[in-house]
Parts: structure tokens; sequence; C-alpha cells
């Protein structure tokens, strides 16, 4: 018993988790409202803050929705996907690793 607590006592060296940027990716068809609205819902931005991001997108071709862990990026891009796909427009989201 002596030497199990032993072990539990060693220190444990914790590692900060990689972080991915989701990144949403301009297309010709995609609505700015459905832009916004993804924004919104789906990464909890305020109007004015997915308006922004909006424009960054319609205006250089991409714009940083936010920064997770990876398997929460790949959640974001799944949900932006299918939320996509169920309203017809071919809007993309990927992620890149920071």
């Amino acid at each position: 018993m002596k030497q199990f607590e032993h072990e539990l006592s060693e220190d444990i060296e914790l590692k900060k988790p990689k972080m991915y940027k989701v990144l949403l990716l301009n297309d010709d068809f995609t609505s700015m409202e459905f832009v916004v609205s993804t924004l919104m819902n789906i990464f909890h931005k305020n109007e004015e803050e997915a308006y922004a991001i909006m424009l960054k997108i319609h205006n250089s071709g991409s714009g940083l929705c936010g920064l997770y862990t990876h398997e929460i990026a790949e959640t974001k891009v799944a949900q932006v996907l299918n939320s996509a796909k169920k309203s017809k427009f071919p809007l993309r989201a990927v992620m890149e690793e920071e």
C-alpha cells in the first residue's frame, strides 16, 4: 500500500493541449445572414462580433471563429457543415493547428 501512495505523490507534468483555429471560408452562394446566424448560434458570438467576422470572411476569404481543443474544434466544424447542408448552403469550415 505504501508503494502505491508513493506513486501518487510523484509530480505529474501536465501539458496544455494543442489548440486549433476554426475558420469559415468564403463562397459565392452562402448568404451573409446565414453566416452571421452560424457565428451567433454555433460560436456564441454577439451580433456585432458575428457581423465583423462575416465581413472579414467576405473580404479576405476566411475568418477566425475561435480557438479550441481538437475535439471541440472538430465538433464545431461538423456543426457548421451539418447546418449548412440542412440549409442548402455550401459554407465550409476548417480547423488548423495553432
